[in-house]
This record gives structure tokens, C-alpha cells and sequence, in this order.
């Protein structure tokens, strides 16, 4: 089974565990385009979550994960486009959640909020869960604009 591609971005407080997630998906066998930043220097999320966003809308990657210093700007960032629903999350269940009832394809994280063993725990629990569908599908139709 071919596994989902994963797009993934961080301001320059979300580098060290984006890039940490990063390893752990590869290691997994997932396909990964880091769209950046790629080190410390001070940049601004939005820029960030922004490409990340148009990367999965336009479905460039099946998936993308966010990662900022509260995951809040990125998050808030990569949901203005329409098309993608970012869920900011600090426990696996919630990952879990985001994906079954509202069919979230970014997963945001807040570095400076969250320890790695739990970011790592999240993610694996966001990738393994599938979309419920059902009476989850209304809801989301409506997220999206869709009648």
C-alpha cells in the first residue's frame, strides 16, 4: 500500500520539530517535501502556512503538518484557504478526532507547547485514522461551502 505524501512547514520556533517529524516519516517509508524554513533565522508563519495550504489544496501532498511556536498562527494561516481544514492539536486522541469527524488534512503543532514523544504520537495517530465520513460528511460539506 502506498503510503499519502506529506507536505510540511514551520516558521523558525517550529524548525527543530518539523524537522524531527520530519526523519520520523521518512524512516516510516512516507513520501515528504519540506517546504521550510530550514533553520532559525526569524521568519513570519504566515508565509508559511500559506504554501503549505496551497501545496495540499491543489493536492501537490495528500497531507501537510504546521508547525509554528503555538501552531495558533500557522493553523489560522494555512485555514484561510477553503480548501483545507488545519486542526490544531496537542494530544493524540485529538489527531485522532480531527481526522475522523472532520477530516483535517494539516495537522498544526505548537513547538514551544507540546514535547516531541506527543508531537511524534499525534502525527502517527493523525496519518493512521481515516475520514468517518457519515454524519461527519454534512458538517464538513459545510466547512467547505459545499451544499
Amino acid at each position: 500500500m502506498t503510503k499519502p505524501s506529506i507536505a510540511m512547514a514551520a516558521d523558525h520556533a517550529g524548525v527543530t520539530l518539523k524537522n524531527m517529524l520530519a526523519d520520523h516519516l521518512r524512516h516510516a517509508g512516507y513520501p515528504v517535501e519540506d517546504l521550510g524554513t530550514h533553520d532559525g533565522e526569524s521568519v513570519d508563519y504566515p508565509d508559511y502556512g500559506r504554501a503549505l495550504a496551497d501545496h495540499v489544496a491543489t493536492g501537490k501532498a495528500q497531507f501537510g503538518v504546521a508547525v509554528c511556536g503555538s501552531g495558533i498562527g500557522i493553523s489560522i494561516a494555512a485555514n484561510r484557504n477553503p480548501a483545507v481544514r488545519a486542526a490544531l492539536v496537542s494530544t493524540a486522541e485529538a489527531a485522532e478526532l480531527a481526522r475522523q469527524h472532520n477530516d483535517a488534512n494539516i495537522l498544526a503543532l505548537g513547538a514551544r507547547l507540546i514535547d516531541s514523544e506527543t508531537a511524534r504520537a499525534c502525527l502517527d495517530r493523525f496519518l493512521a485514522t481515516a475520514f468517518e465520513g457519515g454524519r461527519h460528511a454534512r458538517r464538513v460539506d459545510k466547512l467547505t461551502g459545499t451544499p
